[in-house]
């Protein structure tokens, strides 16, 4: 098992983000699904420069990106979208790609759901097969009901990914299922060998550490299932503007370029622009947790400032 991280909560250069991890002992990279972003020759070259892998890809299913679209013109392109994650995946050696099949943050839908299940199935077919031609497995991620309507537990991704191939599988995440499962521990051990990534962030989508998650417990379920892959950290630290606020240096307060899109996904999740302070805080909070669970601590910086400067 090894350390992984997302990189679409904070906007910044892939190689400050690189950098980063390989400071705090994080081995791949989760990379943002916007494939008309990355030239796939230069990420590799960054990539090799900083010793980090590419461990895959998520879907960011934002804007009219929706495979259960009512329009069967979006749900094309959609599923060309998905398509085009996992040829970047390809392009740059990784192992999987996680996909939200539906809209973040649409939770009404658009027909029954005999028409959107078949919709869903039948995208996810049409990936499946160019995803096995190209050597990336499918993982089909539940995200919680505030995010999205369709699917929100571990049961109904496996659901999904039977029905779309033999070799595609899900995606769990720490944050989701403390929401949506009765038993979060009984939903890895349910995912067994289809478990393909497992996203971390703690109760509260805060760095690992900083809420109430038995990680101990949690690691050694993901063991006793035989998962031996990335822990994928993707907190998406809440934004506190009251005098309750523990963290007053959170927020980003130079210009950054991001897209409209792109800052509408992080607001939607209840974040903001963070500063480059505190979200190596949380790279660094989470690390510190999880690396003596999975193996070695040795690749937290010893000499890194205390974690306390960050609290009033």
């Amino acid at each position: 098992m090894h350390l992984s991280m997302h990189n679409w909560m904070r906007s910044e250069s892939l190689d400050v983000t690189l950098e980063r991890l390989a400071k705090f002992g994080y081995e791949s990279i989760e990379l943002s699904g916007e494939p008309e972003r990355y030239d796939t020759s230069e990420v590799r070259a960054l990539l090799n420069e900083y010793n980090i892998r590419c461990w895959g890809a998520v879907t960011l299913m934002m804007g009219d990106r929706n495979m259960l679209a009512k329009d069967a013109g979006i749900r094309a392109q959609s599923v060309q979208y998905v398509k085009d994650c996992v040829t970047m995946v390809k392009e740059l050696n990784g192992c999987e790609l996680t996909v939200v099949p539906a809209t973040v943050g649409k939770i009404e839908p658009d027909a029954t759901p005999d028409e959107e299940w078949q919709w869903a199935v039948a995208g996810m077919q049409e990936v499946y097969d160019h995803s096995e031609r190209e050597g990336v497995r499918l993982a089909i991620e539940p995200i919680n009901r505030f995010e999205t309507y369709f699917i929100t537990r571990g049961a109904q991704a496996l659901a999904l990914a039977e029905a779309t191939g033999a070799n595609c599988g899900v995606c769990l995440d720490a944050f989701h299922i403390n929401i949506e499962e009765a038993d979060p521990y009984q939903a890895i051990r349910d995912a067994g060998d289809r478990l393909v990534d497992f996203h971390v962030a703690d109760n509260n989508r805060m760095a690992c550490g900083l809420g109430n998650w038995d990680w101990a417990k949690l690691v050694a379920t993901l063991k006793e299932v035989g998962y031996d892959d990335a822990l994928t950290v993707e907190f998406v630290a809440p934004i506190d503007r009251t005098p309750a606020n523990e963290y007053p240096n959170a927020v980003e307060t130079n210009p950054v370029d991001i897209t409209p899109e792109e800052l509408k996904f992080i607001q939607d999740h209840g974040s903001s622009l963070l500063s480059e302070e505190f979200y190596t805080f949380l790279v660094k909070k989470t690390a510190e947790t999880l690396l003596p669970l999975i193996g070695s601590a040795d690749g937290v910086e010893k000499n890194a400032n205390n974690l306390s400067v960050f609290r009033r």
